[in-house]
């Protein structure tokens, strides 16, 4: 029982952690959305949406996700399976973001994409973040 607490208790930490380090990054994309870098400002809130991500994961599906590796498949699965996902449409969120604002934008330099707007997109990662805080920490 002790085990299990502790178990408990240390993921927890690291799920609040995953959560600080989303909103920090959050903010540094709002910074540099603001000083006009929006190459920088999209790489930060790809990584923000990533770590957000990482402590849904690990909170809903029980699932340790390492450095990316099965990120975009384990929320599939999670999408399929926890109703409360698939109503917040966090995987179209998830896959706006690591599509438009990791590989356009910060990997290919495209900063004009037909019928998306970038500087919304960085954004409306806050509302993301709000989303999988509210299902990673009341569950």
């Amino acid at each position: 029982m002790l085990g299990r607490i502790i178990l408990l208790v240390n993921m927890s930490n690291e799920v609040e952690m995953l959560l600080r380090d989303a909103e920090s990054l959050y903010h540094e994309a709002l910074k540099e959305l603001e000083a006009g870098r929006l190459r920088k400002a999209a790489e930060n809130a790809w990584g923000a949406t990533a770590k957000a991500t990482d402590a849904l994961l690990l909170t809903r599906a029980k699932v340790e996700v390492v450095r990316g590796l099965g990120r975009t498949k384990e929320l599939y699965k999670l999408a399929k399976a926890d109703q409360e996902v698939k109503e917040l449409k966090l995987t179209k969120e998830y896959n706006d973001r690591i599509l438009h604002l990791h590989g356009n934008c910060f990997y290919e330099g495209i900063y004009e994409i037909p019928d998306v707007d970038l500087k919304k997109l960085i954004a409306e990662t806050g509302k993301y973040i709000e989303n999988v805080k509210k299902l990673s920490l009341n569950k």
